[in-house]
């Protein structure tokens, strides 16, 4: 009986369901139909159809209202800014000016006729003395006429043009000490030295047998007083970067041979500001007859040796007043007054907890403590020099000297052998081991995993600009590379394989001090403000690398004006890659066309979607004209 009346159940529910589904097809066919007319009716003039309008009718409307002027259509762009108003940089677009030959070895901020009106007390005539903004020059330094490519590394480290550096002053002062040697068209650099007559190589080797230059815990240098940099030059093929300085002073183009030869040098002295390197920068610190007073003011020039030493590291002192028994007739001083100045070099050494290691014939060698957990008890015996206290130890910008001991990082225990803020790797490890102010925390915003990163990175993009710029890759074609932003040094690590060496620049406006981390890998460089010239002669670089440079120092100087500023510093043919935002780069192209380099955009190393691009440029080659020509290159 269920099974008989179930299909009727079926039946009667499909049937519903079907009355269901016409009643919504009507409600919705309903609805469709009244939104049509409602449509038509809306569109339609209130019921008159466009169409019923004949062209009599449509020509016969008036365009213009009565006793009214027919309107002017006005098509111009409604968002336009106004143009600028013309100005001297506009106007400069096509070409800036070359300066005077009179300025082919200017170095603005040691500027002779600038630096006389200073004090020559100290020396303090001699230490950078910037141009005002209404001084600066605003021309290309001209490169002296018949100027040449320097020779490539090694060859240039014993021979440059002449037409280079056109001085011959060195060549008869030191005709005696092997400095260097004129002949023809060259200068030749034998490798002698005031105190290493039979040459650099020989002076090393006799420094090597009183301390380890060969295990790779040396890697870095400074040369006080550098001459010809020769002593920095013959120390590269043993794996040691020195960073070499002197004076621009009555010993012409001293410095400017050193960079000509593609030796790591600045110009600068020690007189009353502190040395522009962070403290513990150095292994060891040289100097060969500097004729630096380290006895004199307190002992204020050895105590700034002592805040860029690193712990353990070395002083090397050659020439007078060491050994002064056997030299005194030939240095034409008398035994008491080298006497009194070898007491009081030793006096203030003791008062700075340096140990004298060894002194054999004109050789004496210092070292500085590993930290001062000694030299803080004796403070109550000798109590000069006291531990400063206010100043920041890596602080180094136009920084006054102090007559205070920079004190070491604290250590956890109570040996005497614990390193001070941390042991270094030894070379070549060191470079890629993670610096110990990096492990300690010390710089803020930079942990481990950062600087492996960067690290990472930047060999990344130096494999990238060398696919884009073969010359680049080219082994030899460059000696050496500034870095103006270089942060934690990763540009320079991506080169370390090829025969350059990198001077790696922190600003003074970057966000941290990153210099000594730089060091700490076994790199060199220097604090730099770019609003101001750097201390070095025209021509010092072969390549320049600025990345993020003009974004850093936006409303802070003129874009120009860095730009000059790297032209003075690049030699003719160098090459220069710039890193920044689209925008800025092609403000920055502008003035590079002006300057009459050769450049082109390419794209970042992740593709073309990046804001971030690279500007590649070559100075172009060009020199002062013959003496008896005033034509413009």
């Amino acid at each position: 009986m269920a099974n008989y009346r179930w299909p009727s159940k079926l039946s009667k529910l499909s049937l519903r369901a079907r009355q269901t589904n016409l009643y919504r097809v009507i409600l919705i066919a309903i609805l469709c139909a009244a939104f049509y007319y409602i449509g038509v009716w809306q569109h339609s003039g209130r019921g008159l159809s466009r169409s019923s309008l004949s062209n009599h009718d449509l020509t016969s409307v008036p365009c213009t209202f009565p006793h009214q002027p027919a309107p002017v259509l006005n098509f111009s762009a409604r968002h336009s800014a106004p143009d600028p108003p013309p100005t001297a940089t506009a106007e400069r677009v096509t070409q800036i000016s070359p300066c005077g030959v009179e300025f082919s070895e200017y170095t603005p901020c040691e500027f002779v006729n600038r630096s006389l009106s200073f004090p020559r007390e100290r020396l303090i005539y001699r230490e950078r003395h910037c141009p005002e903004k209404h001084e600066m020059l605003r021309c290309r330094i001209p490169a002296p006429f018949g100027y040449s490519v320097p020779f490539r590394w090694p060859e240039s480290r014993d021979v440059a043009w002449f037409a280079n550096v056109p001085h011959t002053e060195l060549t008869v002062e030191k005709k005696n000490q092997n400095w260097v040697r004129y002949d023809k068209d060259r200068f030749l650099f034998p490798g002698g030295g005031t105190m290493f007559p039979r040459g650099a190589d020989a002076y090393i080797d006799e420094i090597g047998r009183l301390i380890n230059l060969k295990d790779g815990s040396i890697r870095t240098a400074i040369d006080t007083g550098c001459g010809v940099a020769s002593f920095g030059a013959y120390l590269m093929s043993r794996n040691i970067v020195t960073m070499s300085f002197a004076p621009r002073d009555t010993h012409e183009a001293q410095v400017q041979f050193a960079l000509e030869r593609g030796v790591p040098a600045i110009i600068g002295v020690l007189a009353s500001i502190r040395l522009p390197f962070p403290a513990r920068a150095f292994d060891i610190a040289h100097c060969s007859r500097c004729l630096i007073p380290w006895g004199q003011y307190n002992g204020t020039y050895l105590i700034e040796v002592d805040r860029v030493l690193r712990p353990g590291g070395y002083w090397i002192l050659s020439g007078p007043p060491i050994n002064w028994q056997r030299q005194w007739k030939g240095w034409e001083r008398t035994k008491d007054d080298l006497n009194s100045e070898q007491t009081q070099i030793e006096r203030v050494a003791r008062s700075l907890c340096w140990k004298k290691l060894v002194q054999r014939e004109d050789l004496a060698v210092w070292q500085k403590p590993t930290n001062h957990i000694h030299c803080k008890r004796n403070r109550v015996v000798l109590r000069r020099p006291p531990f400063c206290h206010r100043t920041l130890p890596d602080q180094a910008w136009y920084t006054k000297l102090e007559t205070c001991l920079t004190p070491l990082p604290e250590v956890t225990g109570s040996d005497i052998k614990e390193v001070a803020g941390g042991k270094l790797a030894r070379w070549p490890e060191r470079l890629n081991a993670v610096p110990p102010r990096i492990k300690s925390g010390s710089l803020e915003g930079i942990n481990e995993d950062d600087f492996v990163s960067n690290t990472e990175t930047w060999q990344r993009r130096v494999t990238y600009y060398k696919r884009f710029d073969q010359q680049l890759a080219e082994t030899g074609r460059y000696r050496n590379f500034l870095d103006m932003n270089a942060h934690l040094g990763g540009f320079a690590s991506a080169l370390v394989d090829d025969p350059v060496w990198v001077m790696n620049v922190v600003p003074m406006e970057a966000s941290v001090n990153t210099l000594g981390v730089i060091y700490e890998r076994g790199l060199i460089g220097t604090y730099q403000n770019w609003c101001e010239a750097m201390s070095t002669y025209p021509r010092t670089y072969d390549f320049i690398h600025a990345d993020s440079v003009f974004s850093l120092y936006k409303d802070r100087c003129d874009m120009e004006d860095i730009l000059l500023e790297m032209d003075r510093i690049l030699r003719p043919k160098g090459g220069v890659i710039i890193r920044d935002d689209i925008d800025v780069l092609t403000k920055v192209k502008k003035i590079t066309d002006a300057m009459q380099w050769e450049g082109r955009i390419g794209d970042h190393e992740n593709g073309p979607l990046e804001r971030e691009k690279i500007l590649f440029l070559v100075k172009e080659y060009w020199t002062a004209p013959a003496p008896d020509q005033s034509s413009d290159p």
